[in-house]
């Protein structure tokens, strides 16, 4: 599985970097077949925003991927509700797989 985290208009330090591939850990907890998860990092500077910060996900599964933005005052805030957002669409994914396959209806003759 291959993290890759960038920033736009921020330096991901080490200790960035590292707090996010730790809170990514849970969604590899929760369903190994991860391929691919890509994170943005990005601040807003228009005044009217009051300066959000931004993290931005995406997740590549076996033929899907899955999206997921949040914005907050806080950085750190923002990839807390990220990776839960994350996990919880991991999840319904997980299930989604699970319910797919259903057992051929018996016949009666």
């Amino acid at each position: 599985m291959n993290v890759i985290i960038s920033g736009h208009r921020l330096e991901v330090t080490p200790f960035m970097h590292n707090y996010v591939v730790n809170k990514m850990d849970r969604l590899i907890r929760h369903f190994d077949q991860l391929v691919d998860i890509k994170i943005l990092l990005r601040i807003e500077n228009k005044k009217d925003k009051g300066g959000r910060q931004i993290a931005e996900g995406n997740i590549h599964i076996k033929g899907h991927d899955l999206y997921v933005h949040c914005a907050d005052a806080d950085l750190y805030a923002a990839v807390d509700s990220l990776v839960d957002k994350l996990d919880r669409k991991v999840s319904e994914f997980k299930i989604k797989l699970k319910n797919h396959h259903h057992q051929a209806p018996k016949r009666l003759m």
